[in-house]
């Protein structure tokens, strides 16, 4: 009987350590596994065989392999936790972003990925003709401006990407003084349309007046245009030079006409 009793203890002593305690498992869930661009995903979980007070990591990586989160995330006593991610500034890029799960007491992590489709609102890089240098952006906003001439207003109308959000605009004088700063809210389909009074102390300066929008907290889309303003007047695209040249044109041709109609008249 001695000997039974022995071995039984002998056989517990043998056991390795690590198989006589639960070791630490994550699960990671997410109900999505495509969204849109601008829409947010939740994930959730549940934790075991952890430390109730430290908390869980969870990374979320872009397509480029940019990290583009990483929140702490607390769980409850019996260990489930959920999180809501919403998409950076202005939104998430297209392809599929890879979310992580991890802990430092746990070995393997749990990992989801899922896939944003549709048109994304971050600005991309084009590379230009080669030898050029320049870089183009794709804009998220686009206005152009329309005024008859010698009117004192302009009409601005334009497009944005983002519609829930306002573009500002600013108006700055050819010597770069601030004339102006008005803000209008896209409509459904994105579109806006802004009146611009000219004229007063601010519109005295004749040249080329430089009319911005801006829509984002940090001004992520960015179009502009530029008016010619005389006397606090719009003058048209083509400019006074132009203008100069097409009444120099209209006096010669009247010259010409009225050259012809002399060598017609009968001689005395």
């Amino acid at each position: 009987m001695m000997r039974v009793a022995l071995f039984a203890l002998l056989a517990v002593a043998l056991i390795p350590i690590s198989s006589a305690f639960a070791e630490g498992q994550i699960e990671l869930n997410s109900d999505q596994d495509s969204i849109m661009a601008t829409d947010s995903i939740l994930v959730y979980g549940k934790i075991t065989g952890v430390t109730d007070y430290v908390p869980l990591k969870l990374s979320v990586i872009a397509p480029d392999g940019e990290e583009v989160f990483a929140p702490e995330i607390q769980f409850d006593d019996s260990g489930e936790f959920k999180r809501l991610i919403h998409p950076p500034l202005p939104s998430f890029k297209l392809g599929t972003y890879t979310i992580i799960a991890s802990h430092d007491e746990v070995t393997e992590s749990a990992i989801v990925e899922f896939t944003v489709v549709g048109q994304s609102l971050v600005k991309e890089e084009i590379i230009a003709a080669p030898g050029t240098g320049d870089r183009m952006i794709v804009p998220g906003l686009d206005i152009s401006a329309t005024a008859l001439e010698g009117s004192d207003t302009i009409t601005i109308t334009g497009s944005a990407m983002v519609r829930d959000t306002d573009v500002t605009f600013s108006v700055h004088s050819p010597n770069g003084n601030l004339v102006s700063i008005e803000q209008i809210t896209p409509n459904a389909n994105g579109e806006f349309s802004l009146e611009i009074k000219t004229g007063g102390p601010l519109w005295s300066e004749d040249g080329i007046y430089t009319i911005t929008a801006n829509q984002g907290i940090a001004s992520e889309f960015e179009d502009s245009v530029e008016v010619e303003i005389v006397e606090g007047k719009v003058i048209p695209e083509f400019g006074t030079i132009a203008a100069m040249i097409l009444g120099v044109a209209i006096i010669s041709i009247i010259a010409i006409t009225a050259k012809s109609k002399l060598s017609l008249m009968p001689r005395i």
